[in-house]
């Protein structure tokens, strides 16, 4: 005895079974495959909706209470006065200061390319003033020997 089944290529549902002697007899041509996937498919599972689930799991997290957001923690601003740039600058990233900005203090405009040979003259904002994390220290220095 030969099975034929036909296999509904877009959902993998079975359409039916035909049994028969030598070959494969054809399927029923009565039986629509979109109809019988279709009937399969509204009883073995349910449609998929587009709409959101309102079940308890799927509701948003609580809204946090009404207090006040814990303040950001300020950092004192280390003095770099006189040191040579690269130290300087590291000093106030060790301080937890990232935003660094640099200047030629002599007013040329020029860029310090290599930081060792700078040395700084001025920051701002000021040794020991309390800033966040995220302030940007500008640090204003010259060659050394200027």
């Amino acid at each position: 005895m030969f099975l034929l089944c036909v296999v509904c290529a877009v959902g993998g549902l079975a359409v039916g079974c035909v049994g028969g002697m030598g070959l494969a007899s054809a399927p029923d041509p009565t039986s629509s495959p979109k109809a019988v996937a279709a009937s399969e498919t509204s009883t073995s599972e349910a449609p998929a909706s587009t709409e959101p689930s309102t079940s308890p799991s799927d509701s948003p997290p609580p809204t946090p209470s009404k207090s006040s957001p814990s303040p950001t923690p300020k950092i004192r601003v280390p003095n770099v006065v006189g040191k040579n740039h690269q130290e300087a600058q590291d000093i106030m990233q060790r301080a937890g200061l990232w935003g660094l900005a640099e200047e030629d203090a002599t007013g040329q405009g020029r860029m310090l390319v290599f930081d060792r040979n700078w040395q700084v003259v001025r920051q701002s904002p000021k040794a020991g003033t309390m800033v966040s994390p995220d302030e940007t220290i500008t640090l204003y220095s010259k060659k050394i020997g200027e």
